[in-house]
């Protein structure tokens, strides 16, 4: 299990650094076709959502011999809050995702990016207590 929830998070971080690199192409595109352009690197999201999947999946087999100690573990308490505010972020990353097909790609696009930074952010925080809890 340990092993999926890496495979996950190397899914889910490296499709948060996979659209750093895209918005680094695309700023170097004309405007007129960088639209175009960023709505199709959209599709790698999925990775991005199979990785939280395997994550939160293994995480849950993974989870239970700490259960009865969670009290005593602020820093795993604080990583699993993040977890949730994680899945948030995602859910509305995918919601302004559809929103960008459907019409007003432009603006959905410019709360995309917010959202992937604080979705980027949250992940790191996120590895960064798991290596302090289970070093």
């Amino acid at each position: 299990m340990l092993i999926i929830h890496f495979i996950g998070l190397a899914m889910g971080l490296g499709t948060s650094f996979g659209f750093i690199f895209l918005e680094i192409a695309g700023s170097k595109i004309e405007k007129d076709e960088r639209l175009k352009f960023k709505m199709n690197t959209f599709v790698l999201s999925q990775m991005g959502f199979i990785g939280l999947a395997l994550m939160i999946i293994s995480g849950g087999v993974l989870m239970p011999p700490y259960l009865s100690a969670l009290g005593a573990m602020p820093m795993l308490m604080a990583k699993l809050v993040l977890v949730l505010i994680l899945v948030a972020v995602v859910g509305l990353i995918a919601v302004n995702v559809r929103k960008a097909r459907e019409a007003d790609a432009e603006r959905h696009i410019r709360k995309i990016a917010q959202l992937g930074a604080l979705s980027t952010l949250t992940t790191l925080a996120i590895v960064v207590l798991a290596v302090l809890i289970f070093r």
